[in-house]
């Protein structure tokens, strides 16, 4: 994606937004050629130094055979993202924008056959999203779970590349008291780009980027 160096977010800010926004959008590339988008949660796991997505489709969508056919795919999170008005300028003379926190990871695809560990695959997303679900999970007997397995093809995606992109308009520093004001005092996501804000130490009296 196109990163300039002012927006660009290091590999923990990455971990940060995939676990607070698991909801991907995987991208292959199917028998014409054309991108193949299929939309579901991830599971983001750390082996060492690698970086690891765990995730599932059902058995009809076609998007686990791109991935056995031509493993290397995309996987992208979009994080909070808000309407930025001018109004937060000084001056008069400038445009609206929109600020919004993502990650592309470039990962490299293998299925998972074996149903113990697909059924281990679905226990950390439960226990990412519902915990509690997890004995009711275990109480539904085996022969229910066989035929749920049945149902998914499982797939491990290593992460080969990764861009972690924060476009706060950390470049108009004149800017930043007057924005993160609006957004905190705005819509839920709004709020979060507040927060990330103040992760990074924009529109505090101790950032060295404000314009005296």
């Amino acid at each position: 994606m196109y990163l300039p160096p002012q927006f660009k977010g290091d590999r923990a800010q990455a971990q940060a937004l995939i676990t607070d926004h698991p909801f991907a959008s995987l991208v292959s590339v199917d028998d014409a050629g054309l991108p193949y988008v299929t939309h579901l949660p991830l599971h983001l796991e750390e082996r060492g130094d690698q970086l690891v997505l765990l995730g599932h489709v059902a058995k009809p969508n076609p998007h686990w055979r791109y991935l056995a056919a031509k493993p290397q795919a995309v996987a992208t999170f979009l994080g909070p993202h808000a309407y930025l008005s001018p109004k937060v300028y000084p001056d008069l003379a400038r445009v609206p924008t929109w600020n919004y926190l993502a990650v592309h990871c470039t990962v490299q695809a293998s299925l998972i056959e074996d149903p113990q560990a697909k059924d281990r695959l679905l226990k950390k997303l439960i226990g990412d999203h519902e915990p509690p679900y997890a004995e009711q999970w275990r109480g539904l007997g085996e022969e229910f779970a066989h035929k749920m397995l049945a149902g998914i093809v499982a797939f491990e995606l290593q992460v080969t590349d990764l861009q972690c992109k924060l476009k706060l308009n950390q470049h108009r520093t004149e800017s930043h008291a007057a924005m993160k004001a609006m957004y905190a005092a705005g819509t839920p996501d709004e709020q979060a780009l507040a927060g990330w804000m103040d992760r990074l130490g924009m529109g505090t009296a101790a950032d060295p980027r404000e314009e005296t």
